[in-house]
């Protein structure tokens, strides 16, 4: 394993780093014990991109060469555990709108193209079949059910956040598999820190349109600037809860992408000069 000085939220330890054929990924240990799952959340290193992409982008859209952004999947599926071919890809609008996927969308938006647009989560209970979305600051939520075999994978931003696609991702998981809130096993992704993340005074409207009143002050502080520091992973996390899942059985991220730039992709930290890091999510 190569070293790599990563800042970490001190006293969390909810990622782990690991390394196979030559690529390092991050898992979460809360989804690993379930015995359910294939996962895992990429990082910057192992790839073949170059320049502001360098090395593991796993964007088609942000103007790296499609060639190198494929051996990028390759390398990743080699080392996370899944095939390329069974892929099944969100097409990210900041919504939350959700797609239940079934054995018919198999390699859409690898393999084969999207007949899909503006779903920013997925859901499945078909083995094999691995939800892909994508990140650079936004927050990935995991969702595992163990008992009803069903899985979900979600990308919130703020809009995504305020909008509680967590919420969103439970509940479609209950209408479609009869899952139980409390038998799901969450993971809150890295993703950009409180400290980190300066937002106007509209992201804060829709936020205290969002959550109640109580939890303002664990969500977001004023500056002298006029502006505030946003805390989208706490903000998840209520939503979570909400939704009806277990504290204990919520994993919330220790790695900030701003913090991390040179290990994980930032839209903020490269003032959008960057590739996309990769979710996956994957039923046994």
């Amino acid at each position: 394993m190569r070293t790599m000085e990563w800042k970490k939220v001190k006293g969390r330890s909810s990622t782990k780093l690991v390394e196979r054929e030559g690529v390092p990924f991050l898992i979460f240990p809360a989804l690993e014990e379930t015995g359910t799952v294939v996962h895992g959340f990429s990082t910057r290193l192992g790839g073949v991109s170059e320049g502001m992409f360098s090395s593991m982008n796993v964007s088609f859209t942000r103007g790296d060469r499609k060639e190198a952004v494929r051996e990028n999947y390759r390398r990743l599926g080699a080392a996370i555990g899944f095939s390329c071919e069974e892929l099944v890809c969100s097409d990210q609008t900041h919504t939350t709108n959700l797609r239940v996927v079934t054995e018919e969308d198999r390699g859409k938006g690898f393999a084969r193209p999207k007949d899909y647009t503006d779903v920013d989560g997925l859901v499945t209970d078909v083995p094999g079949l691995t939800l892909a979305t994508f990140y650079a600051d936004c927050v990935p939520l995991y969702f595992v059910d163990p008992v009803r075999r069903c899985i979900g994978l979600s990308h919130a931003g703020w809009r995504g956040t305020a909008g509680k696609i967590g919420k969103k991702t439970v509940e479609l998981m209950r209408e479609q598999y009869g899952t139980r809130p409390s038998d799901l096993a969450a993971a809150i992704g890295p993703s950009i820190c409180q400290d980190c993340y300066e937002v106007s005074q509209d992201v804060i409207e829709a936020f205290q349109k969002a959550f109640e009143e109580r939890f303002w002050p664990e969500l977001f502080y004023a500056k002298e600037n006029g502006k505030y520091q946003l805390n989208l992973w706490r903000a998840n996390e209520l939503t979570l809860l909400e939704a009806g899942l277990k504290p204990e059985r919520i994993a919330v991220t220790d790695l900030c992408t701003c913090c991390n730039p040179a290990l994980l992709f930032s839209h903020r930290a490269s003032h959008g000069k960057r590739g996309n890091l990769g979710a996956f999510l994957m039923l046994r």
